[in-house]
């Protein structure tokens, strides 16, 4: 890759990171620059413009489920499936088993939306809020909590990481999270083993019932409102398609809301397009959000990222550093390098997107000539990038939740999930490369 073209970029990221400007805008100068880097080294402005378009072409399938992900979310926000989770959350707790159950039940609820984001900012906060009531060491607390929000953003069918990595890799999503679960098997373990010591160690004195009452008084909790998370929990193992699935549960969520609780039809249908709004004050801190709209912004991300590994490509501009990458993987292993090269990119660009995209775009042509598929890629991805990239204090992935949590980087040495799964499959790697010899 040119080093001037290089810089460049990589100025224009961090100066927009730094300012609070959308992404797509260094992105299209990227693109622009590359592009212009590639013409000069002989490729026709035709043939590039056609491999863009036909690349964006094959992201469009990514980008329906993208846009169907923002109305799953606030469809689940206005029919109350969110809230039965934290209802029943809190509901459940047992004082000297805190820590474990806010772990599991995060788990459980990021694997159904496949949002970071979107879980710290609701059962998150609630977890957060009845730890510091009931006298939980608050460091600890967000720890797990970041950790179980990190299982569904790594390896949940509806996260939009996963998919921007089965996109960029070529890869099959459901197959990316069967073998995700399996290499993460081990680090699970680690966290239950661990968040259990550690709630015995740091019990809750008392669970305040005033955000029971506050659900209970504005929301009608029956059964039926878990239905559209049990829709997306069973149905892709059943090896139901997920757009298919996805459109299920936002169809039994559109009932829920009419039915249950008395949302008008066009006030869903606003809610599925510009987000979710609560009335109430309280709640409504947590549950506003989603909607189509919100997706844009990652959709536009997506399809201009995509066209930066067919430049790549058909230019060869990154031949060079192929070269030297597949030498260090042969030196080294593949995900030892793998995961190198995702500290750099999440500590440099302070943004998961842009990390996955660059992990994509640099280490692709290594792993292709040293014999692994677009699936290896795409998990050793997953179990490096996508986590890593919560353990950049200032990373967004990493910021974030800690601010919607209202901790600092002390709650980063609790987040065992994301340091246990780079780890283990570094272990696993270094094992494996061992045998082979």
């Amino acid at each position: 890759m040119n080093l001037t073209a290089a810089v460049i970029f990589l100025i224009s990221m961090i100066l927009c990171l730094a300012k609070g400007i959308s992404m797509i805008i260094p992105l299209l100068a990227g693109y622009g620059l590359f592009f212009c880097l590639a013409l000069k080294k002989g490729c026709p402005a035709k043939k590039l413009l056609r491999v863009s378009v036909y690349s964006m072409k094959n992201t469009l399938i990514v980008v329906q489920i993208l846009l169907i992900i923002g109305i799953l979310t606030a469809s689940w926000r206005s029919g109350g499936t969110i809230l039965y989770f934290v209802y029943w959350g809190v509901k459940l707790i047992t004082p000297r088993f805190f820590l474990i159950i806010a772990f599991l039940v995060t788990c459980l609820m990021s694997y159904s939306i496949g949002s970071s984001f979107g879980v710290a900012c609701t059962l998150g906060v609630i977890f957060m809020s009845l730890a510091r009531s009931g006298s939980v060491n608050e460091a600890v607390a967000a720890g797990v909590i970041i950790s179980g929000i990190y299982f569904g953003d790594r390896a949940s069918p509806a996260a939009s990481s996963l998919i921007l990595t089965a996109a960029l890799t070529e890869s099959d999503s459901l197959e990316n999270v069967k073998k995700l679960m399996k290499t993460g098997l081990i680090p699970y373990g680690i966290c239950i083993a661990v968040y259990t010591f550690l709630s015995l160690k740091n019990p809750l004195d008392k669970v305040d019932s005033a955000i029971l009452n506050s659900i209970t008084e504005n929301f009608n909790m029956s059964f039926w409102l878990a239905v559209p998370a049990l829709i997306m929990l069973i149905l892709p193992l059943l090896k139901v398609n997920i757009k298919l699935t996805m459109l299920l549960s936002i169809g039994a969520s559109g009932v829920i809301s009419i039915f249950l609780q008395k949302v008008s039809l066009i006030d869903f249908l606003y809610f599925c397009t510009a987000g979710y709004r609560c009335s109430v004050d309280g709640l409504g801190r947590m549950l506003n959000g989603g909607g189509l709209f919100s997706m844009l912004e990652i959709c536009a991300i997506l399809l201009i990222s995509c066209t930066y590994s067919a430049i790549f490509k058909e230019s060869g501009i990154l031949s060079d550093i192929d070269k030297k990458t597949e030498s260090l993987m042969i030196k080294w292993g593949r995900f030892p390098v793998h995961l190198l090269y995702s500290a750099v990119f999440c500590a440099v660009f302070c943004n998961q997107t842009i990390a996955i995209m660059m992990s994509s775009a640099v280490c692709s042509g290594a792993y292709k000539s040293t014999g692994a598929s677009g699936s290896e890629l795409a998990v050793d991805i997953g179990n490096s990038t996508v986590v890593v990239a919560g353990l950049v204090p200032w990373c967004i992935a990493c910021s974030v939740p800690l601010s919607f949590l209202g901790t600092g980087i002390e709650a980063l040495p609790y987040a065992v999930l994301l340091y246990s799964i780079p780890l283990w499959n570094l272990l696993r790697s270094s094992v494996r490369r061992s045998r082979d010899r």
